[in-house]
């Protein structure tokens, strides 16, 4: 087992309730210290968010290089997967892509 480092980046349209940037620092947090695989990390938040706020729609993108790919292996060290989360509403395209050009 290796690590991963990247980044995470969460969209959500909330329908009443809002959530503080700690608190989704936190929550990213809370399922990142899991052992844990990058496409499980985000279904994980997205779902969090969809079930406790209850909003239009969320979205989480994660960009991540893999110890595994770049210390063994291939050996790409500059090699990034991308996975992303997409619940309501950011099923609608003109949705996604305003956030997706948000995070470029």
């Amino acid at each position: 087992m290796q690590s991963f480092f990247g980044s995470i980046s969460i969209g959500y349209l909330p329908k009443g309730r809002v959530l503080g940037i700690s608190k989704l620092a936190r929550l990213v947090e809370v399922f990142a210290r899991r052992l844990q695989i990058q496409e499980k990390l985000v279904a994980q938040i997205a779902d969090s968010l969809m079930e406790t706020l209850q909003p239009y729609g969320v979205m989480v993108v994660c960009k991540a290089k893999h110890m595994c790919i770049s210390s063994r292996g291939i050996e790409k060290h500059n090699a990034v997967m991308v996975t992303s989360a997409i619940r309501g509403a950011f099923k609608k395209m003109e949705v996604r892509n305003e956030f997706l050009e948000m995070i470029k």
